[in-house]
């Protein structure tokens, strides 16, 4: 690694979803978050070196293990930790939750609970970007169990089809929820499925923060200027359980070790202060700045207000006032 710069952002990036993610465990286990919590832990490569490779204006949709996917992309941890505590100051009002961030001003459309479901919602996006002639991408994050859904499918043919302008993102950890990719895939290699839809593929190590960031810049440039979807297999890997209700039965903790000692936050940092690109003293930064960074984050949400009662059915229903017949501009967050 020779861009300092560059180092230093990945690393920071990485970093700062490693520590919240820590600290949500921590703050689940304490009761002030509630629902359901599933953390990224061990795939922090593929969100920092990807979501890099795209400009402001592109759109994202992720699925519910999006903490990271959110932050990255530009929403304030402020703002996360507050919806996670079901405040109303946090990116969804409080609504959302951990699986149901979203901010329209930073174009990120989900967390998305349904396996799948934000495929077609990714094409439908891109779709509305090419008849508008925009040249945006729109960046779709699903894991390999949603390679089992008619919705991938439908998706990845459509946006072949008609040719549109989505990064489809697969974060292959391995278990779709409990079940091996193996017990429930007869083929494995998830881009032999994408290129059947004449999509063009390529899989990357998603323990390696760089490679994920060239291969990220590869589909972007691919879908902004060469035109039509372009899928990635990011083969990466969970250390903790698929959520916080996950008694973890299903695999073998020798196998969580052995991946565990590729950890891409440890690997990076090793490989950019025996190179030189980064300092102890930039690695200490780094950290630092992440722990004031949640501190912060935490006391936000702390100090946050409830909904009031006299709220519930507010967004539940389109006010009488606005006319279905014309065209509604985007709402603002």
């Amino acid at each position: 690694m020779t861009d300092t710069k560059l180092a230093h952002e990945l690393l920071s990036d990485m970093v700062r979803v490693r520590r919240m993610e820590e600290k949500c465990a921590e703050l689940y286990s304490a009761a002030k978050i509630r629902g359901f919590l599933h953390l990224y832990v061990g795939e922090e490569a593929v969100a920092a070196g990807s979501l890099r490779a795209l400009a402001d204006d592109d759109a994202v949709v992720a699925t519910y293990r999006e903490h990271a996917h959110a932050l990255l992309r530009g929403i304030p941890m402020t703002s996360i930790m507050a919806e996670m505590f079901g405040k109303q100051e946090g990116c969804s009002r409080g609504r959302g939750g951990s699986m149901h961030l979203f901010d329209v001003a930073k174009r990120f459309y989900g967390g998305n609970a349904i396996v799948a479901g934000g495929l077609p919602l990714a094409v439908g996006i891109a779709l509305a970007d090419a008849m508008l002639e925009r040249k945006r991408v729109t960046a779709c994050y699903f894991g390999d169990g949603a390679v089992a859904e008619g919705a991938f499918h439908e998706s990845l043919n459509i946006a072949a089809l008609w040719n549109l302008p989505v990064l489809f993102c697969c974060e292959n950890n391995l278990y779709a929820m409990g079940t091996a990719l193996e017990r429930a895939q007869s083929q494995t290699d998830l881009t032999v499925k994408a290129a059947s839809y004449r999509v063009p593929t390529m899989a990357v190590d998603g323990m390696d923060v760089e490679a994920c960031h060239t291969a990220a810049q590869r589909g972007v440039h691919h879908v902004r200027d060469t035109g039509g979807p372009f899928f990635i297999e990011f083969r990466t890997y969970r250390f903790r359980a698929h959520s916080m209700f996950d008694p973890e039965l299903y695999r073998d903790k020798r196998e969580v070790e052995r991946w565990r000692e590729r950890d891409p936050i440890q690997s990076f940092t090793d490989q950019c202060l025996r190179d030189g690109t980064l300092s102890e003293t930039d690695v200490r930064e780094i950290e630092d700045s992440a722990a004031a960074e949640i501190e912060a984050a935490v006391a936000f949400a702390e100090a946050g207000t409830w909904e009031d009662v006299a709220d519930l059915e507010r967004d539940v229903l389109t006010p009488a006032s606005i006319d279905m017949s014309e065209p509604t501009r985007e709402p603002a967050r």
